[in-house]
């Protein structure tokens, strides 16, 4: 994505722009500052990005989708504060919270990152002269924030590759499997199903697969966990794998996020040491009803347990409760892969698990729980006389 002029990121296309709904209010209503044509005072205690408080701008209109999302993840962050105070102990949450603040934080998402403007982390910057998009702009939006992995999985960027059959074949932008509902956080409404006196809501997901499974592959493709499309592997395996395992192929997986130092200015700043290529299936470290699936695509994902040493010692004090290699949902679906060619593509061929020997040796009791024991033995197909 390239970057945008200074101009481009602050002008707005007042032709258009007037004739919209949230033309017709006034500037101030949303930015504050001081109505002046003069550019000094008219800035005086503006807000340049409003829907940094989505309550106070954008719920004056939109009271449902800003209530909720105040709850999802794109505004929480849970998935990453769940992981922290889950590797931690509760009296250095504190101390993370500010190196969370520090380093983490620009990954929080406004209503605007998604609707009028480019995420602030990649640089901000109008879509289009201050319109407002009601479905975000997948490469100006989404993947500017999930392009390293996801983005690059599902549109094909990843050298030799191909991208995700979804999008090579049906152009389905994310939200056509990631609904509205999902992504402004308004979860699961238990009297969708069943009548109850009172409105009973799922509460906030702790992180992205602590919920029900949404999107999930068999809503489109229901046959395929019924026993309904004559496929023999859906039917031998059923629910045992995910999805991922038979119809993903290779993805990216990280290593070492952690605080470093500026040989420059001697500030801290994140990085991260290697992104690589996978293709790893083990135990599921998420097993429920929506996902009883025993085994799952992993990946491995860059924390380590000095990764905010700058701010103390042994902060993630218990940083083996949970894996490295962990669930993983790759972006790159396809029809046929190396996986779908035979039985034995997959069963005794080590490659395609995660054994203890893939594992590093300081992360074996972090990953006891996803590591393969015994890969499934090599199938003997009966020979026609």
């Amino acid at each position: 994505m390239a970057p945008l002029e200074l101009w481009e990121k602050v002008l707005v296309n007042a032709d258009k722009y007037l004739d919209t709904v949230h033309g017709q209010i006034a500037c101030t209503d949303c930015h504050d500052g001081v109505e002046s044509s003069d550019k000094e005072t008219a800035h005086e205690d503006l807000i340049a990005r409003p829907s940094q408080d989505d309550m106070k701008v954008c719920g004056d209109c939109h009271p449902d989708k800003s209530e909720t999302y105040s709850k999802s993840l794109h505004s929480t962050l849970n998935g990453y504060w769940n992981a922290l105070d889950t590797r931690s102990v509760p009296e250095n949450h504190d101390v993370l919270a500010q190196a969370f603040g520090n380093h983490c934080s620009s990954c929080h998402a406004t209503c605007g990152d998604c609707h009028v403007s480019q995420p602030a982390s990649v640089g901000g910057g109008f879509f289009n002269g201050h319109l407002f998009e009601k479905t975000p702009p997948m490469t100006r939006s989404c993947t500017a924030c999930h392009g390293s992995r996801v983005g690059n999985e599902y549109l094909g960027n990843n050298e030799g590759l191909p991208g995700d059959v979804h999008f090579r074949e049906g152009r389905m932008n994310c939200v056509a499997c990631h609904t509205d509902s999902e992504l402004h956080g308004q979860g699961s409404n238990c009297t969708q199903c069943h009548t109850a006196p009172e409105e009973m809501t799922m509460p906030a997901a702790k992180h992205r697969y602590g919920s029900i499974q949404v999107p999930s592959c068999e809503a489109c493709h229901p046959n395929t966990t019924l026993g309904n499309d004559n496929i023999e592997m859906h039917t031998v395996h059923g629910s045992d794998l995910s999805c991922e395992v038979c119809h993903s192929i290779a993805y990216t997986s990280c290593d070492g996020c952690h605080v470093a130092i500026s040989e420059k200015t001697g500030n801290p700043y994140f990085e991260t040491e290697a992104t690589y290529s996978t293709f790893l299936i083990g135990k599921n470290p998420l097993i429920s009803y929506s996902r009883p699936y025993k085994f799952v695509t992993l990946r491995h994902v860059p924390a380590t347990q000095d990764a905010f040493s700058y701010y103390g010692d042994n902060l993630l004090s218990n940083f083996d409760t949970l894996p490295t290699w962990a669930y993983a949902t790759p972006h790159n679906t396809q029809l046929k892969t190396p996986q779908t060619e035979s039985c034995n593509a997959c069963h005794g061929n080590p490659a395609l698990f995660l054994t203890a020997d893939k594992v590093a040796e300081n992360e074996l009791q972090a990953n006891a729980s996803v590591i393969i024991d015994q890969i499934p033995a090599l199938v003997i197909e009966a020979v026609n006389p």
